[in-house]
């Protein structure tokens, strides 16, 4: 493992960590909201893909982690930058991304990637929220409009009762503002898309999943059974799973290109 330091494109400097099996191609996996490049998940799967000889990239975004910036709400199309300035450093590098993979708000993250960029054919959106209006009221509380328009913003408290984040009303907005159905009505037809989402989540419905199958002109779609949001007695299946598209894929663009 190997630390990585790539400055995104405001000179703040994004920290990952690069697992390097000695193949030109690459996987980048980015981590969901208010987690970093060393949850589980992205843990497991680095290994996963390791031990597939693939290598991957996990970082974090900025304003997390141990990246540079302050934490915001909101901010999608902020970390789609951080995202395409660690895509173009492993361009530079002469690596090819085989895929870009995303959990939770970092699935609706490689989305947008897509929608906006049409460089990496292969992503994968783990537990991704389709609707982006639906899930704030569970976090900010009732009335959290009329809340924030008086005040301007509203802090977030941790289950213990000390301060979590500040939600302001810009980084509201810039989350409302943000649409995933729009964005994913522009992702180019050869980009392969797979959607994993966990049947017992708890935190984004697995009906968003399927909304994503409707409207995504390549994509495929794996619900895992009894998983939760985080897939977390599941991680076995979804690092297999995850390989194993990534492996087909591969073999596919090596044929094409051969």
């Amino acid at each position: 493992m190997q630390r990585v330091i790539i400055p995104n494109k405001h000179g703040q400097k994004l920290v990952g960590i690069l697992h390097e099996c000695g193949t030109t191609d690459i996987v980048i996996l980015c981590h969901g909201f208010r987690c970093s490049k060393d949850t589980n998940l992205l843990l497991n799967l680095a290994v996963a893909l390791e031990n597939a000889k693939i290598s991957s990239f996990r970082f974090d975004f900025s304003g997390n982690g141990e990246s540079e910036g302050s934490f915001q709400y909101g901010n999608y199309w902020t970390e789609v930058n951080d995202l395409h300035a660690v895509a173009q450093h492993f361009r530079e590098s002469n690596r090819v991304i085989s895929a870009i993979v995303g959990h939770s708000k970092g699935g609706d993250v490689v989305l947008l990637y897509a929608s906006k960029y049409h460089d990496i054919k292969t992503v994968v959106n783990l537990s991704g929220r389709y609707d982006l209006k639906a899930g704030i009221e569970d976090r900010l509380g009732k009335d959290y409009l009329e809340r924030i328009r008086k005040d301007s913003f509203i802090d977030v408290k941790k289950r213990s009762g000390s301060f979590d984040f500040r939600v302001t009303e810009e980084s509201l907005m810039d989350r409302l503002g943000t649409n995933m159905h729009e964005a994913c009505l522009q992702i180019d037809k050869e980009c392969r898309v797979f959607t994993i989402h966990g049947s017992s989540d708890q935190i984004i419905p697995v009906e968003d999943a399927l909304e994503f199958a409707k409207i995504i002109p390549n994509h495929k779609l794996h619900i895992i059974e009894g998983a939760d949001h985080a897939f977390n007695n599941h991680q076995d299946e979804l690092s297999s799973v995850v390989v194993n598209f990534i492996k087909k894929t591969l073999h596919q663009n090596k044929g094409t290109a051969s």
